[in-house]
């Protein structure tokens, strides 16, 4: 069991690295940081088209990755 899941979870940190690579950069400076911020909390989307589909992708390769993690610490 253990070493399925241990599979699993390189299969999935590798696509986790391939899709946070694939984002682009966000930053633009010092102002990009201080506006970035201010846009989040009062709500405005930046993101758009395929950087929506890589951040949801992102977000569900990382529970799937965390949860491997863990199955994997439970089993061993």
């Amino acid at each position: 069991m253990s070493t399925v899941l241990t599979v699993l979870l390189i299969i999935s940190a590798v696509l986790l690295i391939t899709v946070i690579i694939l984002q682009p950069g966000k930053s633009n400076g010092l102002s990009g940081a201080i506006s970035g911020g201010a846009e989040q909390l009062f709500g405005k989307q930046k993101v758009r088209g395929l950087e929506l589909i890589l951040h949801r992708t992102t977000i569900v390769l990382s529970i799937i990755f965390f949860g491997l993690l863990i199955a994997l610490a439970f089993f061993m």
